[in-house]
């Protein structure tokens, strides 16, 4: 794709130019009139591409279908997150809120993640008005219960929208038992045994679930998530024998096919005796009902079953138990018709879409690069790299059945030499920067006889990079014994050899059953290390990998099968398409490309980049960092508080003399403000308005103000007082009028401190700063008992229980930690670790990195949570909680305040020995903190 200056425009340098945290601000778009993609800016409309009868060219991006109910909604989302979500329970609210509070996580979630689970919960809760000429355009699939669909790209993280999904509706149903919409049983059906395991994380209880990986419930609500129940089956468990099937069995057994009742009681176990269930369904592009009377010529006998099942089982579900809502996630949720392939229908039940396209833009997922040109005689029709869509031209012998010794058609052979040799030049660069495993090229091929010849070309050196025709590190999946691994309803299999080897005797101990376990495992775990697929670098399959199929290595793929259309090019290049890092690159504010190149996969339909510039590139050398069990000694263990509550005095005072002053600072608050009319895309600087508040403040008298700081405060402590409320409200009055006349409101410049009029304002804009500050000034000197409440599943953390976790970030290895590495984010605390690490009054210390350390405060009236930077234990036993900080924000006060309740609240308690903490404000204090700390 390249032209000369005049069409620079077109050209496609980098596809990454949204940000995955934003609304996608513009897109690449087909032009035909320059047979160049043009940026365009907008959003891209929601829809998909198929392949028309012209396209057998660049110039022709096949046929745009438009799905209009997506484009309907997502100005309605919008405009509804912009209103504050009006119509949301307060639950929801306060997730919604947590979801797009950046300070609380260490992973930002991607604004497609977001956009789906708010467009599933506006379709419930906003207000009617609101959706109208919506609802009617939502079509059903002919069924019983009602479906909605999120379309989302592979590797845009569904899993993450649907464990949103499941903490929106158990909350809601634990805090409002009785509305109809929401429910706490969440019963989750996969397409394979492999998926059903990735999808464990969405059970609360289990280790590594994501809502505490990813923040996704706030701390104080994690108790009321428990109270769910959710159940993740594989879709084989729903089979059922029919009366029909029963009757061909030649078994004595006349007992006939089990009732409705028997059946869900049967698959929902536990969840049996419940009712309103909400189902969701992963890659549900396999769950489509089958019309009565249709013949689905083109279909496979495997294929109708899997439906039939699926859907089946969930009618027998809803007739039995009731359904509330069935939620449907897949990348390509497509109806198969059995005929051609440009005749499949979308879902109509489709509410959200965020597809390959805006991933690969946003960059959500790795770059594909596509063979545009080479230099032997095009395609004599379309004048394009045969290697385009090699497939096309050698149908003839590759469609037939013929023996694994037959040698592959040339350009078959000579397209695996030019990819195979890019394959190498990326694996030298990848063994140059240390990283541990190979890169790995697929190959998706259209029957089992021509992956046999595939793989005797590789392991008989048929292709000329040795490299790549390594046995040991050549998967060839076969289909059937993978299906049959992956729809087992359980698994009770043991680990073997991650070889398979033969015993001693030369004979194969592992059973059928072994073996095809041991595949779905060398599958799943390719490129991982330590895993049975680790040093895998060729992978071979038939048709499609399977479902959940999540590699980051992929770096080359072959297609040599027909495709035609951009639902097959999708699930396969979909395939190889997920990233290795998500760091966002700090000078352009957007992912870094990583990148995939294919032969045979004939993307004519998706903007791909110019062929100059590097192979793919190596992900980052990542670093295990773990907790170590032969450095038990070091190991940190701290209580695990959910919130601390406060009893107060029957009698409120507040001594100004032990008040911590309130700065207000003037020069940070806008007071009044000029104003241009625009015109042209100009301002008109010979016309100015100023606005200005001092109208405003002199209506707010400062009573008022006293009067709605003391309502503030006392809403923070209602319900923790013992005496009447009113005598509460008149003790807040005094206490706050007694604050707002001290010394100890300091209003940072001077013309603003002795202006009446100027000051009152200031302090009307800053009410939430004073209310704060005033409550936790009450708090420290009043409160008769402080009670720390403890997670009841988990009373305390330690070290120990930290999950490894990965980084490419500046490291190294720690003496005195539990954690064998210590990660450092800056210059500063490399320096703070050293001398924790070095001091002879150090027992252990940690860094509080992955470990799940957390203060629960309140801020801006929204809570938060603050992760202090070490926990060090002095010798002696006692802990000291460490922040290093530089330049002190109010919100830093505020986040101090709350860790002094936290640890006074522990002190009290007893049961975990005297904490303390300190501020390390300069490299070269901690030592003289250490000191103070240890007398």
């Amino acid at each position: 794709m390249r032209g000369d200056d005049s069409m620079g425009k077109f050209v496609i340098d980098k596809l990454i130019i949204n940000s995955p945290y934003e609304e996608p601000k513009e897109y690449w778009s087909y032009n035909p009139g320059v047979k160049l993609f043009e940026r365009i800016k907008g959003r891209r409309p929601a829809g998909y591409l198929i392949a028309s009868e012209r396209s057998r060219t660049y110039d022709d991006p096949g046929e745009f279908r438009s799905i209009k109910l997506v484009n309907d909604i997502r100005p309605r989302i919008k405009q509804w997150r912009e209103a504050g979500y009006p119509g949301a329970t307060g639950v929801t609210r306060r997730l919604l809120e947590h979801w797009h509070n950046i300070e609380e996580r260490d992973r930002r979630f991607f604004f497609c993640q977001l956009e789906a689970i708010e467009t599933l919960i506006w379709l419930t809760e906003a207000p009617d008005a609101d959706k109208v000429g919506i609802i009617d355009q939502i079509q059903g699939d002919g069924g019983p219960f009602r479906r909605l669909c999120s379309k989302m790209a592979t590797g845009s993280g569904k899993t993450i929208v649907m464990a949103m999904l499941i903490a929106w509706q158990v909350l809601n149903k634990v805090t409002y038992p009785q509305d109809s919409r929401y429910s706490k049983n969440i019963f989750v059906v996969a397409p394979g045994l492999t998926v059903k395991s990735r999808l464990g994380v969405l059970i609360p209880s289990s280790e590594g679930n994501y809502y505490d990986e990813f923040n996704i419930v706030p701390i104080a609500d994690r108790e009321k998530l428990r109270q769910g129940k959710v159940m993740i089956r594989n879709w084989q468990a729903l089979a059922w024998e029919s009366a029909e099937r029963l009757q061909k069995k030649k078994s004595v057994d006349k007992r006939g096919p089990k009732s409705d009742e028997a059946y869900v009681r049967e698959v929902l176990e536990d969840m049996a005796g419940a009712s309103n269930i909400v189902v969701i369904n992963d890659e549900a592009h396999h769950a489509w009902r089958i019309v009565p009377g249709e013949k689905l010529a083109g279909l496979s006998k495997e294929e109708k079953e899997e439906a039939t099942v699926w859907i089946s089982g969930l009618d027998r579900i809803h007739k039995a138990r009731n359904i509330l809502t069935c939620y449907d996630f897949s990348a390509t949720p497509f109806v198969p018709s059995g005929k051609k392939s440009t005749e499949e229908a979308l879902f109509g039940w489709i509410v959200s879409d965020f597809g390959l396209n805006d991933a690969i833009e946003s960059g959500l997922v790795k770059t594909p690069r596509i063979v545009v040109r080479d230099d032997a005689l095009p395609d004599a029709k379309s004048y394009m790299s045969k290697l385009y869509h090699v497939y096309e031209h050698v149908k003839e012998d590759l469609a037939r059945k013929a023996e694994e010794t037959e040698p592959l058609p040339d350009l078959v052979i000579n397209a695996y030499d030019l990819l195979g040799a890019d394959w190498l030049e990326t694996k030298k660069s990848w063994e140059e920067r240390g990283y541990p495993v190979p890169p790995v090229m697929i190959s998706v091929v259209n029957i089992t006889n021509t992956a046999a010849r595939v793989e005797y070309a590789f392991t008989h050196k048929k292709v000329h990079v040795d490299e790549l025709c390594d046995p040991k590190k050549l998967l060839h999946i076969d289909s059937k014994v993978l299906d049959m691994a992956e729809s087992e309803v359980s698994t009770t299999i043991e680990p073997v050899a991650a070889d398979g080897s033969d015993s001693e005797d030369g004979e194969q101990k592992l059973s059928k059953k072994e073996l095809a376990e041991l595949l779905r495992r060398k599958v799943d775990t390719v490129g991982q290390v330590g895993k049975p697929g680790e040093q895998i670098q060729n992978v071979i399959s038939v048709g499609m990998l399977s479902e959940g199929w999540d590699a980051k290595t992929v770096t080359h793929i072959m297609g040599l099968r027909a495709f035609t259309s951009q639902l097959l090019c999708e699930q396969v290049v979909g395939r190889g398409l997920r990233r290795t890092s998500y760091d966002i690159n700090p000078e352009t504010g957007l992912f870094d490309a990583e990148y995939v190149n294919i032969f045979g996969v004939p993307f004519t339909f998706l903007p791909h980049e110019a062929s100059e510039g590097t192979g793919p590139v190596p992900p980052q050398p990542k670093w295990r960092v773990e907790p170590l069990p032969q450095k038990s000694q070091y190991e940190i263990r701290w209580p695990n508080i959910l919130r601390v509550d406060y009893t107060y005095k029957t009698v409120m005072s507040l001594d100004m003399d032990k008040v911590k002053p309130l700065v207000i600072d003037a020069k940070d608050t806008v007071i009044s403000a000029e104003l241009a009319a625009v015109i042209e895309g100009k301002p008109n600087f010979e016309s100015l308005t100023e606005i200005d508040l001092e109208k405003l403040g002199k209506m707010y008298r400062m009573q008022r103000i006293i009067f709605e700081s003391a309502r503030d405060i006392f809403e923070m402590m209602r319900g923790k007082w013992k005496g009447d409320e009113r005598f509460l409200m008149a003790q807040l009055v005094r206490i706050v009028q007694d604050f707002l006349k001290s010394d100890k409101l300091k209003i940072s410049q001077t013309l603003y401190a002795q202006d009446d009029l100027r000051r009152r304002i200031l302090i009307m804009l800053n009410m939430t700063k004073v209310v704060q500050h005033v409550a936790n000034e009450i708090k420290l000197s009043n409160s008769e008992a402080i009670v720390p409440v403890f997670d009841p599943e988990r009373p305390s953390r330690t070290t120990g229980d930290m999950q490894a976790w990965y980084t490419s970030k500046p490291n190294h290895l720690t003496q005195k930690s539990h954690i064998n590495l210590v990660v450092y984010d800056s210059a500063w605390e490399a320096t703070e670790a050293y001398r924790l690490d070095h001091s002879s009054d150090v027992e252990a210390w940690v860094k509080n990195d992955h470990l799940g350390f957390e203060i629960v405060y309140m801020f801006n009236g929204v809570v938060r949570k603050y992760r202090p930077d070490f926990i060090v234990r002095l010798k002696g036993g006692k802990h000291l909680v460490l922040e290093v900080k530089g330049q002190e924000t109010f919100q830093d006060q505020v986040k101090r305040a709350a860790l002094e309740e936290w640890i006074k609240a522990v002190n009290q308690h007893g049961g975990f020995g005297v904490w303390s903490s300190a501020v390390s404000r300069d490299p070269a204090d901690v030592e003289e903190i250490i000191r103070k700390e240890c007398q």
